[in-house]
């Protein structure tokens, strides 16, 4: 079988998420004594083109490969080519279906920045047998949503293991610090989710099962706490409100306990929200919170008020915030541990950039760089077989150790 030309292809990269990783790309490769092949791909070649212009030197050999989201043909050319796709390309429950069955059948590893657990649930479902026949690794999740939650719990329980014998049990995670902006296509992707869920009853049903992605005959039933309102939390003495990405966090968090062979316990439970301070004021802005996330939910089922949202008041797709806005952004998460026996153990983890766009790429260009590389010796995969895999399940201490040295994160016991 003749080599791939590639180890990594960039898929939409002229998207807002996908300028942002191309460029990271080009700069860290620049100066990296790692190797990496790598190309650039996308439906329109003139967009592409721009795109590799806008890289200066760093730009002027890297390939382009025109392949279109809904195109199959044009997408097993691709990952005919590559060993890894990482995709941009959403909302993914409109546009990524056809780039999974593509790799699920061609055996090519691939991830993903999506947070949709809908669309994740279904892809699973309908192409995880065919991936673990190909040997195809698909890693969806690699952004802000879900890396630093899911690596930072792995990173807790070894860390328990260590200090204890014992996984913690019970798991809070809360956003202490959180500067950034939102695309347009995070929008889409939230406003999707929700039309979908309004129109189907049983999909509501689904997308407040904490273990709707965990595999069938999971056995998991702790009950888990949903934060959905203002709370005084007395492990952190402080109020706290619902944390809008704690829907897919939480989610994979429990599925990769189940993948891990409940490496953290049976009745493990996992819950996030966000710290808003002690007091009057910290209740206050709770309650602030929560009365906004439920005006946009409100806002997003209703189609005429929807229409007014994302005309007047929403980023359009392919706006986003600032090069200067994701280099001032930051965000700071602190977990606590707690294991049966009450021995507890505290973690934080820090970004350097805004946490959907400066930060992700960086993380997401980690994660294509160590599937293509970590994880594959002398042209063979290694490790992890095909299926649906977790950043937490695939990715190991290598992955943190990119992530501390090459993408902005810490992770420290405090």
């Amino acid at each position: 079988m003749t080599a791939p030309d590639y180890d990594v292809v960039v898929f939409g990269a002229t998207s807002f998420v996908g300028q942002i990783l191309t460029r990271y790309l080009a700069e860290y490769l620049s100066g990296q004594a790692e190797t990496l092949r790598w190309a650039i791909a996308g439906r329109s070649k003139a967009k592409l083109e721009d795109v590799r212009r806008s890289l200066g030197a760093a730009g002027q050999s890297l390939p382009i490969i025109v392949a279109d989201a809904a195109n199959e043909a044009q997408l097993r050319v691709l990952c005919a080519q590559t060993r890894v796709v990482v995709s941009t390309v959403g909302p993914y429950a409109l546009y990524g279906e056809p780039l999974i069955k593509v790799c699920a059948e061609s055996g090519t590893d691939y991830c993903d920045l999506t947070g949709e657990t809908q669309w994740i649930k279904r892809m699973i479902e309908k192409y995880e047998a065919t991936a673990q026949q190909s040997g195809a690794r698909i890693v969806h999740c690699c952004g802000f949503d879900s890396v630093p939650s899911d690596m930072g719990v792995y990173f807790l329980q070894r860390q328990a293991m260590q200090h204890f014998g014992a996984p913690a049990a019970h798991v809070k995670m809360r956003v202490k610090t959180l500067k950034g902006g939102a695309s347009g296509g995070t929008v889409a992707s939230m406003i999707n989710v929700v039309k979908e869920a309004a129109a189907d009853p049983s999909l509501r049903k689904e997308l407040v099962n904490p273990y709707a992605l965990c595999p069938r005959g999971h056995g998991f039933t702790a009950h888990q706490h949903y934060v959905k309102a203002a709370e005084f939390d007395l492990d952190f003495d402080a109020w706290i409100a619902p944390f809008v990405m704690a829907a897919i966090n939480e989610r994979v968090v429990h599925r990769s306990n189940a993948l891990s062979g409940k490496a953290y316990g049976n009745p493990f439970t996992y819950d996030e929200a966000m710290l808003t301070g002690v007091g009057f004021k910290g209740r206050l802005t709770a309650l602030t919170l929560v009365a906004g996330l439920g005006a946009f939910m409100v806002g997003a089922v209703i189609s005429p008020i929807r229409g007014v949202m994302e005309r007047f008041l929403l980023p359009q797709p392919g706006e986003g915030p600032s090069p200067a806005a994701q280099l001032a952004g930051r965000y700071d998460l602190r977990f606590l541990g707690r294991t049966e026996g009450g021995q507890t153990l505290r973690v934080k983890i820090t970004g350097d950039r805004d946490p959907g766009y400066g930060s992700t790429s960086k993380i997401l260009g980690q994660a294509a760089a160590s599937l293509a590389l970590d994880h594959v010796k002398n042209g063979i995969k290694i490790g992890r077989g095909g299926g649906f895999w977790t950043p937490a399940t695939i990715f190991d201490e290598r992955f943190i150790e990119r992530l501390t040295r090459h993408a902005g994160l810490r992770f420290e016991v405090i």
